[in-house]
């Protein structure tokens, strides 16, 4: 049989609001009956009704995450940004909803509508992202990883690409690097509105050519093995080049086997900068040195913001808040003067 509050506080010897406020913390209640009430919850084995807290609080204790694994992105990349949103959730009591539907803005719509959500985040965020006009028309608060053209009336959280872009190239620059060569994601990432890649990519140009340095700018697939065939057909026309800096993971990714097999390596043959987080390099044993694209802590940061939201620590008429992660360079010793 379930469980009820009724039987805690019965184990417990106290009353059924005291046991319901030493589980909420709405109310002060002493240690020694908190304690009591705990106690009997880990023996009962205790689960809060959901729907009736949603009755009793209006809270469904619910956040709303919409993603979508799209062809031209490599799914790996995401599901940092998924865990770093749920890791973060789960610890302040929270239960996420992951919602991938290919329209994003009748799931939205749905979810919100029907009031199964306290909040929601956002990823794959699009410049001119047409999900963001409900989102602000929505009774619940939202929070976006990904930084749109038009910010108004949302909370964004994103990691600094204009200067990541910098980053990659000043650091080549001092070793003496005179040609390099920037692999972005696919063109349809831009052309769906991925305006991250063009932030990295017009920042990397601008820094490129106020230090005199040749920059070849490229888009190659995120999948194999065509990213594999790209990089090789890369190396073939550019072998002057002394430098690689990727702002794609499926490159990334592949670039181990495909330097092997041309029997180069970094750093003696040719320097490597990536853009990917700690993770992604380790789960992928990638060698080389990276700017930290920290999906963990960018969704960690938009959740947090999220509930301050949802639970009144931030009222509505406090100013929205854009926020970018400062890019850090992590080196794995791939990157050195040229020869």
């Amino acid at each position: 049989m379930m469980v009820t509050i009724g039987d805690v506080a019965k184990a417990a010897g106290v009353s059924r609001s005291t046991a319901s406020y030493a589980l909420s913390g709405k109310r002060s209640i002493s240690d020694a009956v908190r304690l009591r009430v705990n106690e009997a919850v880990k023996t009962l084995q205790y689960t809060p009704n959901a729907g009736a807290r949603s009755l009793a609080t209006s809270q469904t204790k619910v956040i709303g995450l919409l993603a979508q694994f799209l062809d031209d992105e490599f799914a790996p990349a995401m599901l940092q940004y998924i865990l770093g949103v749920s890791n973060t959730a789960r610890e302040l009591g929270y239960d996420i909803l992951l919602v991938t539907d290919a329209d994003g803005t009748s799931a939205l719509r749905r979810i919100s509508d029907s009031r199964m959500i306290d909040g929601i985040v956002l990823l794959n965020v699009a410049e001119n992202d047409p999900r963001l006009d409900h989102l602000r028309a929505a009774q619940q608060p939202g929070a976006l990883v990904g930084l749109p053209k038009d910010c108004d009336g949302l909370d964004v959280f994103d990691l600094d690409f204009e200067e990541a872009g910098r980053t990659m190239v000043d650091h080549l620059h001092r070793l003496g690097h005179r040609e390099l060569i920037l692999i972005s994601q696919p063109q349809h990432v831009i052309d769906r509105g991925g305006a991250y890649v063009w932030r990295l990519q017009n920042a990397a140009l601008a820094a490129a050519e106020a230090r005199n340095i040749t920059l070849h700018t490229v888009f190659a697939p995120s999948s194999q093995p065509a990213v594999g065939d790209a990089l090789n057909e890369l190396l073939d026309a550019h072998p002057t080049a002394t430098g690689l800096l990727i702002n794609n993971e499926a490159a990334a990714a592949a670039l181990p086997s495909v330097l092997h097999e041309r029997g180069l390596s970094t750093p003696k043959d040719l320097s490597v900068l990536g853009r990917y987080s700690d993770e992604f390099a380790r789960t992928f044993s990638l060698p080389f040195s990276s700017i930290e694209s920290a999906p963990d802590r960018l969704g960690s940061m938009a959740v947090r913001q999220l509930v301050r939201r949802i639970e009144g620590e931030i009222g509505p008429e406090e100013p929205n808040v854009v926020r970018f992660v400062t890019p850090d360079l992590i080196d794995r010793g791939s990157t050195a003067p040229p020869r």
